[in-house]
């Protein structure tokens, strides 16, 4: 990080306004050279920037953040200056010439992250908070950029790091003036931490669905009404719609926002059985795609229903007995009667996936994984800390399972200190008095 670095803020193409952020150890220079003198720190200053050969590039805000207080904790600077693409090319230029780099993708929160200010984290919820399009999307960003998921990183860490302490005393030191019970003290706080970690894995799907959309496919045989069910959700022409029974061939999918909720929804092809090459990958994939999907929506004709639930048919999916004019459903027919021309089966509709939209997402507050790769070190870490209550005698591998628990957990926020586990068994036994 010996380089001073330089990228837009904003959005390229013509706008009001653009911001040009630098961060380096050449910061004050540059800022400097363009401004004539560095404002005061945190304070927006009006300044006329020029360009190397003197010529004026525009009038505009300049921001001083000197480091260790500032985003990437080294010396930074904003260039708040007008968005027309002339005038941001020429500010770009003038940087450049000075010899500062051009940023790549995610560089500045990389500093912020190898500076100590954000951990890793934190560093993923500045991207999720971009991307946010939902407010679930916005509030969940928010509350792990807070640090809300690295504390509790750091609760568990301080809990393994006691256990650990306790059990590497009990085999570094067992000749040592003790406690004999010292190793079993540990036990308490593992067991504990482990059904944390397990109550935290299970939720961790629920994070991830925030994120990246609740996944509906709208299943069913060919002509069933899937593709005009989209459209009418959709509030647009996403799919096509024809009477010729395989029209939709691949997965068609449209975001939608429910009770403030990202939901991804999902025509699929027709499920019968096909001779027809293409036809017979896009049943594949449909079949696939709704095997994953959190909800699946069986929409049969009316004249077609029974009591028996379509094949793949899970006990929470809802069937929409569709083509009512086609024949009456039977009296034991699995499902409810509807037609995307009725709006208050629309809203019925509307309502009721909200209503589970709400419910698997809303739980009991911010979850403590919002990643797959959350997810997947809290299950080692689970499995680690299970491995270590299974040694009760064996206390050199106990303290290893859970030193590997530690490095798990701490790989969600991106540290881990050997040396406090050593400072914490000093700390909390008198050794060798």
């Amino acid at each position: 990080m010996t380089d001073t670095v330089f990228a837009t803020a904003t959005a390229g193409g013509r706008a009001a306004l653009a911001v040009v952020r630098i961060s380096g150890p050449g910061a004050r220079n540059a800022v400097a050279a363009l401004a004539g003198q560095v404002p005061p720190p945190r304070r927006a200053s009006l300044r006329r920037l020029r360009a190397p050969d003197g010529g004026v590039i525009d009038e505009g805000l300049v921001l001083w953040f000197p480091g260790p207080a500032s985003y990437t904790g080294e010396d930074s600077a904003e260039l708040h200056v007008h968005g027309g693409p002339a005038v941001v090319g020429a500010l770009l230029d003038a940087l450049h010439l000075q010899g500062l780099r051009l940023a790549e993708p995610g560089e500045f929160t990389r500093r912020a992250f190898e500076n100590g200010r954000l951990d890793l984290a934190q560093a993923e919820a500045v991207a999720d908070l971009i991307d946010a399009e939902t407010e679930a999307q916005r509030r969940q960003a928010l509350d792990q950029l807070d640090g809300r998921l690295s504390r509790v990183q750091a609760r568990w860490r301080e809990m393994l790091l006691d256990a650990l302490a306790m059990l590497e005393a009990a085999v570094d030191f067992a000749d040592e003036e003790l406690p004999a019970d010292v190793a079993q003290r540990a036990r308490p706080s593992l067991k504990a931490l482990r059904d944390e970690v397990a109550a935290a894995l299970a939720d961790a799907r629920r994070g991830e669905q925030v994120r990246e959309g609740y996944r509906i496919a709208l299943a069913g045989a060919p002509n069933a009404g899937k593709s005009t069910l989209l459209n009418a959700l959709a509030g647009r022409d996403a799919a096509i719609v024809t009477d010729i029974a395989g029209t939709t061939r691949d997965i068609i999918e449209v975001p939608l926002t429910l009770a403030g909720h990202r939901v991804i929804l999902a025509d699929t092809a027709g499920l019968r059985e096909t001779t027809d090459r293409v036809e017979v990958e896009g049943v594949r994939r449909a079949r696939a795609w709704a095997e994953t999907a959190d909800l699946r929506i069986w929409l049969v004709e009316a004249g077609d229903a029974g009591s028996t639930p379509p094949a793949g048919y899970e006990e929470n999916d809802l069937v929409l007995l569709t083509k009512r004019d086609l024949g009456d459903p039977a009296p034991e027919a699995l499902g409810r009667p509807f037609t995307v021309r009725d709006p208050g089966d629309l809203a019925w509709l509307l309502d009721v996936l909200s209503d589970r939209v709400t419910q698997a997402l809303s739980g009991g507050g911010p979850p403590a994984a919002t990643r797959l790769r959350h997810r997947e070190h809290l299950a080692e870490a689970a499995d680690r800390l299970t491995s270590a209550l299974a040694h009760d005698e064996h206390l050199e591998l106990a303290a290893e399972d859970v030193r590997l628990a530690a490095r798990a957990l701490d790989r969600i926020t991106g540290r881990l200190d050997p040396e406090a586990v050593l400072g914490r068994i000093f700390a909390s036994f008198c050794i060798g008095k």
